[in-house]
């Protein structure tokens, strides 16, 4: 497979212009992933719906942080396994095994973050259930 020549000239951006620009890339590859990518959509409302619900729970800081984390976790990782998945499907929709296992990893690597964030919301839960159901 042939490189295409690499231009110079493409990463000159600094200071504000380049964090600028990064922000502006970011928020396209956000919007992106709403618009195709349907689990995506489904974890950000997850995501709606658990933040929130963090801050209503009367926990310590700490474990606070460790809800909203594991949920904005989940995001991360599905984010990487749909760019993954992209770049897969970029090169080839032919069936091939080395494709396969990167997209079974991401698969994989999303369903561990999920239960990442079960485990913990279900521990900050069990270490405060005397305050809210005693």
């Amino acid at each position: 497979m042939d490189s295409e020549p690499i231009d110079p000239n493409i990463h000159k951006n600094s200071g504000f212009t380049r964090v600028f620009k990064a922000f502006s890339y970011s928020l396209q590859g956000l919007a992106s992933s709403m618009k195709h990518e349907a689990a995506f959509r489904q974890e950000v409302f997850l995501a709606v719906v658990l933040i929130p619900a963090s801050f209503l729970l009367q926990v310590p800081l700490m474990q606070q942080l460790i809800l909203v984390a594991s949920v904005l976790l989940v995001l991360i990782v599905e984010l990487l396994n749909s760019a993954v998945e992209a770049v897969v499907d970029d090169i080839s929709l032919r069936n091939r095994p080395l494709a396969k296992r990167a997209k079974d990893m991401g698969s994989a690597a999303v369903l561990l973050s999920l239960l990442n964030c079960f485990i913990c919301w279900a521990s900050v839960i069990a270490l405060n259930w005397d305050r809210y159901f005693s």
